[in-house]
């Protein structure tokens, strides 16, 4: 007998904030969700998505930085995982990767594309900025880490979406400024804001802020 899938239950998810400099200040790469969408139709939104089961053995180049993969360790499905993710969603959904040379024996279906350029997902350019976890009553609901990532690190040419699944529609640099006007889930504000903040150089705690709406009681906390 098939069981029914609880969509409604919360995974974990990872989403990457990619960010390079102009002349006019910092972009970030965003894309729009189709209309016929089932989580957040026409909204704006970084590329991101749920943990795979297999991203937790993805051999990573680099690993994540020491205080990143110390706060992501705390839980599951751990730093690894999460960050493979992270690389996985990004590659996936714009066609950028964040690669190191390596090579990779006998890659999930989802990584051979990514494999057959000669590289490994590399976590080291990937910093952890924000966690969210969507309110009951949403149609999925995800458990959501927030990476803030340079463009320098991605292996290629940063305008080249042509690998791209057709997930996200609408490629395109926006200038921090500007993203704003677009139409965002108030999630996406949010993080923006702190990304943002971050960029400029503001005096930021030695944390990273968590949006838990795991219960009908939205609780905002910061992990040490």
């Amino acid at each position: 007998m098939n069981e029914t899938v609880d969509k409604t239950a919360i995974r974990h998810a990872a989403t990457v904030l990619l960010v390079r400099n102009e002349r006019d200040g910092p972009h970030v790469l965003m894309g729009q969700r189709g209309a016929s969408a089932a989580f957040m139709p026409d909204k704006f939104v970084f590329p991101g998505g749920a943990v795979d089961v297999t991203d937790a053995d993805v051999p990573l180049a680099c690993p994540l930085g020491g205080d990143c993969a110390a706060r992501l360790s705390q839980d599951a499905p751990g730093a690894n995982a999460l960050a493979a993710a992270a690389v996985r969603e990004l590659w996936e959904e714009t066609g950028l990767m964040l690669g190191g040379a390596g090579h990779w024996h006998n890659p999930p279906a989802d990584w051979t594309r990514f494999a057959d350029h000669g590289l490994l997902p590399d976590a080291s350019g990937l910093r952890y900025i924000f966690r969210a976890i969507t309110p009951p009553g949403r149609t999925r609901r995800f458990d959501a880490r927030f990476f803030l990532a340079d463009v320098e690190n991605i292996v290629g040419d940063p305008d080249d979406f042509s690998e791209a699944c057709e997930e996200l529609a609408h490629l395109h640099w926006v200038p921090f400024t500007q993203a704003r006007k677009l139409n965002l889930p108030f999630i996406t504000e949010v993080v923006l804001a702190e990304a943002h903040a971050r960029i400029m150089g503001e005096d930021m705690p030695a944390s990273v802020p968590f949006f838990d709406n795991s219960t009908g009681l939205s609780c905002f906390r910061r992990i040490a």
